[in-house]
């Protein structure tokens, strides 16, 4: 079977729209708003990006493989949970900074074997997960706030370098983590021919359960990582913690070119779309716009997104297999 190699990000097709997009929606933001084009605010959308940026590299590589985990909003939660509590222990920051993606980690594990070795439906299985998960939240915080958490963790993702706090640093190496490991290892081949149909991944010899569960477990890591950048970013953890991170990561990603029926990806294309959703959601609060409104825009775009990829999809499956005849 021909293995489709994931897209290399460059700037081109969709990631090219996606730029012009940002700048656009950048310069109509900066016409409305006297508050938008600042320093402050460009530290703000950053800050909020994040978590984003991390959560939505691993929603990636799973919907790539033709799956999907509706749960990792939640799942931050408890890895920020178990952050905030090393934290209190009075465990070194840097050590600190490594809880997250462990129990992300972990998480993730247990994901994988609700979805891939139960052989539960992806949205089943996380569905259910989110609400044990959530249940899990409430447990450990008993109704209130873990805040005031000690500055360790926040003064060490303070640090700069040549000019860039070290968060942007980190997430930049996770991006080129996952960049190597689809372009110069088996996992990038294997992940999208999962993608592009898992019975002939299955017959072309892929070892299918492994890339899967392996899959989970990365973005359930990179999720927990999202979790520390979230204790240093906000010091705290609350009830809502993670409400909407899947959502904005599935918008982001699919937004980004990532096909939501798997079998293709953009990592540049899903930073892009993390940046174009944290400014239009940014800019519109400074409009005026209620923040309640945020997951609207979200949707919509999403939305929008599908009704015109998923046509396209169709019919490039119907030419396929039209030439086959």
């Amino acid at each position: 079977m021909r293995q489709s190699s994931p897209r290399l990000p460059a700037i081109g097709g969709r990631e090219g729209a996606l730029l012009g997009a940002v700048i656009l929606a950048s310069i109509i933001f900066s016409v409305a708003s006297p508050y938008f084009a600042t320093a402050g605010n460009a530290t703000t959308i950053a800050r909020n990006s994040t978590e984003l940026m991390l959560a939505g590299l691993g929603m990636t590589l799973l919907l790539a493989m033709g799956s999907i985990d509706v749960s990792i909003g939640i799942l931050m939660g408890l890895a920020a949970i178990a952050v905030a509590h090393a934290l209190l222990a009075s465990v070194a920051p840097a050590l600190a900074l490594l809880v997250g993606p462990a129990a992300g980690a972990a998480l993730g594990l247990v994901t994988a074997l609700v979805v891939v070795l139960g052989r539960v439906p992806a949205i089943v299985g996380t569905l259910g997960l989110l609400g044990v998960y959530r249940m899990g939240v409430f447990a450990l915080l008993g109704g209130q706030w873990l805040s005031g958490l000690p500055v360790g963790l926040t003064q060490l993702l303070s640090v700069t370098v040549l000019g860039l706090p070290m968060s942007i640093f980190a997430i930049g190496l996770a991006y080129l983590a996952v960049w190597l490991a689809l372009r110069r290892t088996p996992y990038g081949p294997h992940l999208l021919s999962i993608g592009n149909s898992e019975e002939k991944a299955r017959l072309s010899g892929v070892p299918v359960s492994k890339v899967r569960i392996a899959t989970f477990i990365i973005s359930g890591a990179l999720t927990g990582l999202a979790a520390s950048f979230y204790v240093a970013n906000y010091r705290n953890v609350e009830m809502a913690i993670g409400s909407t991170l899947a959502l904005d990561a599935i918008a982001a990603v699919v937004l980004g070119g990532t096909s939501i029926m798997g079998g293709r990806c953009s990592l540049l294309g899903t930073a892009l779309g993390v940046i174009l959703l944290r400014i239009l959601q940014n800019g519109l609060l400074l409009m005026g716009v209620p923040s309640l409104w945020q997951p609207v825009v979200t949707g919509a775009l999403l939305i929008g997104v599908l009704a015109l990829e998923l046509p396209a999809s169709r019919m490039g499956e119907f030419k396929a297999r039209w030439m086959q005849r």
